[in-house]
């Protein structure tokens, strides 16, 4: 169920040591777009957390645009009515810790988006992350040979929305790919205060994908996450994936001292 990526290093994703941890979250991750592009890495440095340091693809470093859908979702193996299956949009970058041992690759989210305010509050205290609640939708067709997708959710009174044409069939991810950096990554990593990180485990099967042909991402990207980014988001992207998801699990937290 979790694979392991290596990219010339010495990479550990941990599963036994994540196994021991217990399960807080389960749902399926379905319909994953992602918007990647290429940014300066002097925008993220104030926001790593602790005993983390930045990833890099092909030395470049990348934030993410993302939208999927949580389905089926599970809270200590409870469904909350209304809060099973929900959009979620976020702005997330790539990081690494070593353990004394090994590296261990996962990402740092910069701002979260949902539509229930109840899932920001609960995911804001116990995982220290950026959630905010905006209305939000979604909408999927299978036209032919084709999938066309959009998020949407609502910003200072205006929809912004990401939106993808891609072929309904889907791939394998290569070994060595950009696919396999974005996707293939095992762990959260939140900044607690100056001197702690809170690490948690995220599992999945190695996801398989659709090849994008048209992508657009209409998003106030100063007011949503600053004007540093604003460049770079308004930029072409590096690339634009489509993974077709799987079921998911996110265990509890545990705490890095520095």
């Amino acid at each position: 169920m979790f694979s392991i990526f290596n990219n010339n290093r010495s990479t550990d994703n941990s599963i036994n040591r994540n196994s021991k941890r217990p399960v807080f979250l389960r749902a399926k991750w379905e319909n994953l777009v992602m918007l990647n592009y290429e940014i300066d890495s002097k925008i993220l440095l104030p926001h790593l957390p602790p005993a983390t340091e930045l990833d890099t693809f092909n030395n470049k470093t990348l934030v993410s645009v993302v939208g999927f859908m949580f389905n089926n979702t599970k809270v200590l193996g409870l469904r909350w009515p209304f809060h099973s299956n929900f959009e979620e949009v976020n702005l997330r970058f790539y990081v690494k810790h070593f353990d004394g041992l090994t590296w261990k690759r996962g990402v740092v989210f910069y701002s979260e988006i949902v539509p229930r305010p109840i899932i920001a509050t609960i995911a804001n205290l116990l995982y220290r992350e950026h959630y905010s609640a905006k209305p939000m939708m979604h909408a999927m067709s299978v036209k032919k040979d084709e999938i066309i997708l959009t998020y949407k959710w609502k910003h200072r009174k205006k929809w912004n929305s990401i939106d993808v044409t891609a072929e309904a069939s889907f791939s394998d991810i290569h070994a060595g790919s950009e696919e396999e950096f974005i996707f293939e990554h095992y762990w959260g990593y939140n900044k607690y205060n100056e001197q702690t990180t809170i690490e948690y485990g995220v599992e999945h099967s190695m996801w398989q994908v659709h090849k994008v042909k048209e992508w657009k991402l209409d998003c106030d990207v100063a007011s949503l996450y600053g004007e540093a980014f604003v460049p770079y988001l308004s930029a072409e992207p590096d690339s634009v994936f489509l993974a077709k998801g799987s079921e998911v699990l996110i265990r509890k937290p545990s705490f890095i001292k520095t």
